[in-house]
């Protein structure tokens, strides 16, 4: 699983657009109506009618910044993840070596030096928040610009 997907994941929750027991429910089919007796032949031909399949739910963005807030509260460490990958990361419980932090840059795209640590991290918080904006977060436009 690559880092950014268990970022996403730790925040966002599990995949959008799947329900949650990984298949689409099978669309449900009215039952069949017994024939009165001394019914006429259209009664006895009747077919059960397929109900329409119920209309996919949209899924409301995430909130992400309430959910790191809350998280934040919960373990009671002053992480800075407004601003920080690394303290993000922490927060998330995921690996924040340079050396992971330089692969979620791989993943995502960057073409600076990597070997800058600074510039590459602030790179990646702002990319990292306008990943999970476009996969379904509401981030706040400070943390995205």
């Amino acid at each position: 699983m690559s880092i950014f997907t268990k970022i996403k994941n730790a925040i966002l929750g599990r995949p959008l657009n799947m329900p949650s027991g990984g298949a689409a429910p099978a669309p449900a089919v009215a039952p069949a109506a017994a024939p009165a007796a001394g019914a006429g032949q259209a009664t006895a031909q009747a077919q059960p009618q397929p109900q329409p399949a119920p209309q996919p739910q949209a899924i409301s963005e995430v909130d992400v910044a309430r959910v790191l807030e809350e998280r934040a509260a919960a373990q009671g460490q002053q992480l800075n993840w407004r601003t920080s990958i690394v303290d993000l990361m922490k927060l998330l419980d995921i690996d924040s070596s340079l050396e992971n932090r330089k692969e979620l840059a791989r993943e995502l795209g960057y073409t600076g030096d990597t070997g800058d640590s600074a510039t590459m991290n602030m790179w990646l918080h702002k990319q990292v928040m306008r990943e999970l904006a476009a996969n379904g977060g509401r981030v706040p436009a400070e943390l995205t610009d």
